[in-house]
């Protein structure tokens, strides 16, 4: 195909924005005669924002190279976006979709610092990064198939007799005639479990119990509830004793619950500090050799090197290293916002926010967000269609804006806020708009917003037009500004729930529990009937 046709001929490229995560671009002019042009293109239909270049697929060589020029692309080929780090022109990471941005601080106490994105080579590459600063962090979720341990030999030496003897003569092992057996059995399971949960819910007692059974068959109870009721009521107390020898052994996720750890606060000794929306890491240890005034050190040099320029990687080594401290502030103190941002203002920030998501539960926040966000777009609008009444009218508004604009900031957003309209929530308590002109009323209303998103667009501008300023709120206090991105800030938003340890807002609780059960599949074994209704149409 010769030049010009393949400059003006519709075409379509294959963005890859990361390792599974890749998007279509349709340039309906054709190729753009420019390589900043189609950087320009790829900013506005992917989301991709910051300092990034592109390499190409070559024929030739069946390789990535940069892409120095468009003439080197033809229709339906593959573009990979590569971001440029801070610490130099020549340091490429891999990006995600929404991982791209070189991100500023957004507070008056915080200068502008340079920030890399974390490389997203996988989940698990961006975790172990994120957990570097101590080998004492979890680094996996609670798995969907429960992992049965080895058992001490001797154990396992009885089990696989007794096995044999089951699939024989259908013979079950009589466990309670064996106390050190099942003792051993029990003392392994619980060691397994506080791999991923020091406090476990009934429903994943039960999946342990369940794998325990499928794995070795004659322990398989007569009688009992699925064969397995007696030992999911075994786990919980011998997890209850677990607890008892983690807390003897300083155990601070047990500890901080001991009531000589509570004594003299102003609090229900039965109120027990632990996860509520599935935390991997919620209250960790100290990492080793460290102590409570060597990390408040560590804090207040961070306080001076926040105040630098050019120094990314310092700050990020700094806040990974102070994690457990201040996962122990939020937790046992509470702090107010406005205390808590003056002691930690590194912490505010896009990436940081992100960072500190991992840090707690071990996955990328923006990017398993958006990714999965992208993945159910089409069931969404489908069932979005299909629903009637004054909800299905709502929807309907909320979605034309696509027609209008239909890119992929735009069609994120809507899905979004369409969302909570189709779970009966009002989208308006999550994100408050505002005009510019009309700035005093705008700050009057933010002050008194507990927790949200804010979004101010230029007067008369259109739903779909880009907003001049997108950011959080909590407290009345702006965490976080010049999000540019409303999809973007729905996910920051949970990670500042996160991080602070806040609860959902009530009149939002099924929007934020679509958000963290069924985009990022944290606890997404146990849903609301209403969530798991959605869920089942979303994978028919």
């Amino acid at each position: 195909m010769n030049q010009t046709k393949k400059m003006t001929d519709p075409a379509k490229l294959k963005i890859v924005l990361g390792d599974g995560d890749s998007m279509k671009l349709t340039l309906p002019s054709g190729i753009p005669k420019s390589v900043e042009e189609l950087e320009s293109e790829i900013k506005k239909q992917c989301g991709v924002s910051g300092h990034f270049r592109l390499q190409y697929l070559d024929a030739d060589f069946d390789d990535f190279l940069i892409l120095t020029s468009t003439v080197d692309l033809q229709d339906k080929g593959t573009v990979k976006v590569v971001a440029q780090c801070a610490a130099s022109a020549h340091d490429i990471c891999s990006v995600s979709s929404a991982d791209t941005d070189i991100l500023s601080s957004t507070s008056s106490q915080t200068p502008s610092m340079l920030v890399s994105p974390t490389p997203s080579n996988d989940s698990s590459a961006a975790a172990s990064e994120a957990m570097s600063s101590s080998a004492k962090l979890r680094s996996e979720i609670w798995p969907i198939n429960f992992p049965i341990p080895t058992f001490p030999y001797e154990v396992e030496l009885e089990l696989q007799k007794a096995n044999e003897e089951f699939l024989n003569a259908g013979t079950s092992l009589n466990i309670d005639a064996k106390p050190k057996l099942k003792s051993e059995i029990l003392k392994s399971l619980a060691a397994e479990i506080v791999k991923y949960k020091v406090y476990p819910r009934c429903e994943e007692y039960e999946e342990v119990a369940k794998a325990l059974i499928k794995k070795h068959p004659s322990l398989q109870e007569r009688g009992s509830v699925g064969g397995f009721y007696g030992w999911k009521v075994s786990l919980q107390w011998k997890m209850g004793n677990y607890r008892r020898t983690l807390r003897a052994a300083g155990c601070p996720e047990v500890k901080i619950n001991s009531l000589k750890h509570k004594h003299g606060e102003n609090t229900n000794t039965k109120k027990v500090k632990k996860p509520r929306k599935a935390e991997v890491n919620f209250y960790p240890d100290y990492p080793a050799g460290e102590n409570k005034r060597s990390l408040e050190e560590e804090r207040l040099a961070l306080l001076s090197e926040v105040q630098k320029n050019d120094n990314y990687q310092i700050v990020k080594q700094k806040m990974e290293r102070t994690f457990a401290y201040r996962r122990h502030e939020v937790i046992e103190d509470v702090p107010f916002i406005v205390d808590f941002q003056s002691r930690w203002p590194a912490l505010f920030c896009e990436y940081e926010i992100a960072a500190e998501f991992t840090r707690i539960n071990t996955i990328p926040l923006i990017q398993t967000f958006m990714s999965k966000l992208d993945c159910y777009t089409s069931k969404l609008t489908s069932i979005y269609r299909r629903k009637g009444g004054v909800a299905g009218r709502k929807i309907s508004k909320l979605m034309a804006a696509i027609d209008q604009n239909d890119t992929i900031s735009t069609r994120r957003a809507c899905i979004v806020r369409a969302l909570s309209v189709y779970l009966n929530e009002d989208y308006e308590n999550l994100m408050k708009e505002y005009a510019d002109a009309d700035s005093e009323n705008a700050e009057r209303d933010m002050a008194n917003t507990v927790i949200g998103i804010y979004i101010i667009r230029p007067e008369d501008a259109e739903v779909c037009d880009l907003p001049s300023d997108v950011g959080l709120i909590v407290e009345g206090v702006k965490v976080l500004q010049n999000l540019g991105d409303v999809t973007k800030a729905c996910a920051l938003l949970l990670g500042i729930i996160y991080s602070l340890n806040l609860s959902y807002p009530p009149d939002l609780k099924y929007t934020f529990e679509f958000f963290q059960k069924v985009l990022l599949g944290l606890d997404a074994q146990k849903l609301s009937h209403k969530i798991q209704v959605l869920k089942n149409k979303l994978v028919d």
